[in-house]
């Protein structure tokens, strides 16, 4: 026997098709309504003109590390 599936091709993605939902569908409810719409996120650093980025450990380091690192 020969089984033919077709699978319709949708533009809008359903929850089950995201792959964290899947691996956690016990944590999300049954009747969400589905996904937010998509949003254009505007987000900039302003940079002062003229300055250079600051060259600094990201965590203290005892004085001997710090020499060790500048050489």
């Amino acid at each position: 026997m020969i089984y033919l599936v077709e699978k319709k091709k949708s533009d809008e993605k359903r929850l089950e098709d995201i792959q964290v939902v899947k691996e956690f569908l016990n944590v999300f409810p049954k009747d969400l309504p589905g996904l937010p719409p998509i949003r254009q996120v505007e987000f900039q650093i302003n940079l002062i003109p003229g300055t250079t980025p600051v060259a600094r450990a990201p965590y203290r380091l005892a004085p001997s590390e710090m020499q060790e690192l500048s050489n």
